[in-house]
Parts: structure tokens; sequence; C-alpha cells
């Protein structure tokens, strides 16, 4: 018997071997298939209307996708290198796909509920409008305990606003105009759109600066992609949407990271955390980045100073309301409790076990401190490490927190696969010319 050679050995398996086979179309296969099925069940089993209407439009849009996908395969047995095959196809398919899951079905629902329907939109849609208005009226979205106290039972959650005051933004045209136009929903796509715009424009280079074997402009699409046409990205957008222009900042600042900009980077995370609590951690490991290159200050300038401006009005409007809505409903101190309870660990331990949620807590801590010391003694010096610290940390924290919902997976699955689009190729040194070398000695 003889031995195989060295180099006829077999590289290990990677997911970039499965993600690059047949050109990408294989993953894209697998991505709208999986997806047809997700949101054909959704519409059939889920309990909550917005979901069920989402479903049936979206199954539809992916199936279409799924058919394009599998022609593009076909075509590509006879004619590997036709353009309809191509990456510029693949984007289209990504573009025409998103419309038909997210950008129809919230188009479809907004006007459904301007004509009347009720059942045609999230809570957080209407807590973001509520917030709108009264930011607009009272000069805080924010409702006081007393407030909050005095509702009827049934409308007391409705009366919470957990978010950010910047949030309010965005529920800023309903308080002007009741029309489809001015559902939230509308105007979280359109910042959702614009950011993921900004973070492409940042990323995509010319063929010439792109390493050799690197493919940035496949990883990109593949980002955007986790951003946009995963189901749990477009059921979120098309129904609630709150979450979709958060995590689009929190790419763009990544984005602007991996292309040595650290102070657009701070404000694109400053803005992400005026929105949502959800962008404080990632803005924080952004500035343990920004120390690695000496640029701590400029982030932070924008990570936390867009945040904090953002909060004094409501602080000085009346500083008790934003307590209330901010810090003790989202810890489960106020007058109603959160209807985020999917089964995840930290939700499974708080309510099955003895002193569970001081033990959920205690896990927590335990995750926050583990990424701390990770920080402390091996802080990212890339985005793509940045991107990944982020992704895995909120992972563990949506993981362990006693109240959390399905959807906020969003973060973490955009984030990490977000991360090998962040990939700068290092060049090495041009290897100077011998004649021109030579010259250059006797000079």
């Amino acid at each position: 018997m003889i031995a195989d050679a060295p180099t006829a050995r077999r590289r290990p398996w990677h997911w970039r071997t499965l993600d690059t086979a047949a050109g990408g179309l294989a993953v894209d296969l697998g991505l709208y298939a999986v997806s047809t099925i997700f949101a054909a069940f959704t519409a059939v089993t889920s309990t909550l209307s917005p979901h069920r209407a989402w479903g049936a439009v979206a199954a539809v849009g992916y199936l279409a996708a799924t058919l394009m996908v599998i022609t593009q395969l076909l075509l590509r047995r006879g004619h590997p290198s036709a353009p309809l095959v191509g990456l510029r196809a693949r984007w289209a398919i990504t573009g025409l796909t998103w419309a038909s899951t997210a950008l129809l079905p919230l188009l479809w629902q907004s006007i459904e509920r301007a004509s009347g329907r009720t059942d045609r939109a999230q809570e957080e849609v209407l807590v973001v409008e509520h917030a709108g208005t009264r930011l607009l009226e009272h000069g805080t979205p924010y409702l006081g305990p007393d407030a909050i106290a005095a509702l009827p039972p049934g409308e007391q959650l409705l009366g919470y606003t957990p978010y950010q005051p910047g949030m309010a933004i965005f529920g800023l045209p309903r308080a002007l105009a009741d029309t489809w136009w001015t559902d939230s929903r509308v105007w979280f796509a359109v910042g959702t759109a614009l950011a993921l715009a900004l973070a492409v424009a940042a990323l995509r280079r010319p063929p010439a600066q792109t390493g050799r074997g690197h493919r940035p402009d496949a990883a990109l699409l593949r980002g955007v992609q986790a951003a946009t046409v995963l189901p749990v990205c477009a059921l979120t957008l098309a129904t609630g949407g709150d979450d979709l222009p958060v995590l689009a900042l929190c790419l763009l600042a990544l984005a602007l990271a991996a292309t040595d900009r650290p102070g657009r980077a701070g404000l694109a995370v400053g803005l992400a955390g005026a929105l949502k609590l959800f962008a404080w951690p990632v803005a924080l490991v952004l500035i343990v980045w920004g120390l690695t290159r000496r640029a701590g200050t400029r982030v932070a300038a924008g990570a936390i100073g867009l945040p904090v401006a953002v909060l004094l009005p409501a602080i000085l409007v009346d500083r008790d309301a934003l307590t209330e809505n901010v810090l003790r409903f989202p810890l489960g101190h106020g007058l109603v409790t959160s209807p985020a309870q999917s089964p995840f660990p930290g939700y499974l331990i708080a309510n099955a076990l003895p002193a569970g949620r001081i033990i959920a807590a205690a896990l927590l801590v335990a995750a926050g401190v583990a990424i701390a010391v990770r920080l402390a003694r091996r802080p990212p010096r890339t985005a793509t490490a940045t991107a990944l610290i982020c992704g895995y940390g909120l992972l563990a924290a949506i993981a362990l927190m006693p109240s959390t919902r399905f959807g906020y997976l969003l973060y973490p699955m955009a984030l990490l696969t977000w991360a090998s689009a962040l990939h700068r190729p290092v060049h090495p040194p041009a290897t100077p010319v011998p004649e021109l070398a030579s010259r250059t000695a006797s000079a």
C-alpha cells in the first residue's frame, strides 16, 4: 500500500467551503428553501395575527426566490460563467426577496391598519407612535408611574416605553398624520435601508484592492442577507420593526471601524444607543477596539455622547418617568410585567427553580465578567474580532436573561455573519524592482 503524499491530503472542512459551494448558490438555496417552510408554518400555526399575515405573503416571496436559485443552479451546470449565476444576480435576488418578504408585507399591513384593521401591528408599533405623540406634546416620550397607574389595567402595558428617547422620532410622523405612510414601521424600514446602504458603500472595494483568494463582496452579500431576508429579520421588520434600525446602525458602525474611521463608527453606534439599550454593549466593545488604535476618545465621543445628549431632555422634563420606563420596567419592577417570555435557559431557570431569578441573574453577571476579562486580556484589534465578541456576547445575554424574546436573536445572528464581511486583507510590502533597488543603493 502506498501512502498518500502530504500534498494530497484533504483540507479540513470549513464553513467557507460550504459557503462557496456552487458559487454561493448552495447556501442561497438552503436559506430560501428553509425560509419558505418557516413562513408557511408561521402562516398556519402562529397565534399572532400580524405574524400569520406576514407568513402568508412571505412564503410566496421565499418560494419565488427558491425557484430562481434552482434556475441559477441549472443554468450554472451548462454556463458556469453566465452573468445570471454571478454575484450581481445574487444581489438582485436578495433585493427582490427583501422587497417581497419584508417590505411588501409591511406596506400591506400598514395600509390595512390605516383602513381600520386593529390586528395588523404588534404592540411595539403602538408604543413607539404613542411615544412620538407624547414627545411632540409634552417634551418627553415617557409617562410617569402615576399616569400609567391611572390607565385601565388592559392598557397599562402600552403605557410603558422601554426604549431610549431617540426611538420616539420614528413615531413623530404618526403624531402629525394618521395614514399608512406614517406607520412607524415604514420609517423603521427607511432607517434600516439607509444605514445598510451606507454600510455596504463603506465596505465595497474595487477588485484590485481585495487580496488574493478573498471574496469581500460575496461575504458582504451574506452579511446583508443575514440582516434583511433572514426570516427573523423580515418578520420583525414587517410586524414590529423597532430592532432593525438599531441593528443596521450597529452594522454600519462596525463597517466604519473596518475602514479605519473610528470617529464615524462612534457616531453610528451612538445613534443606535440613542434608540435602544441593545446597542450599548456593542458601543462598549467598539470603544475598547478604539483604545487599541489610540482612538478610544474619538469612538467614545459619539458612542457615549449621543445617547447621553438624547437622555438629558427626558431627565430634565421628568426624571421619574424615565426611570420607570427605561430601568424599572425592563428589570421586572414596573406596574406590569414584560410579555417577553421566550423559553430560553434564563427564562426557564428563573421560573422553574427556587430562587431562579437570582440564579439566572448570577449567570448573566458571570457571562458579563467573562467577556470583560476577555476584553481586558485580549482586546479586539480588528473590526472582525469586535463583531465576533459582540455577537457571542449578545447571544449569551439573550440566552440568560430572565425576560427575553426569540426575535432578539437577530442581533447575534447578523453580527456573527457580518464579521466575515469586515475582514481586511493584509497586503505584503511590495518587492522593489532589482534595477531600481541597485540605483537607490548607489545613490
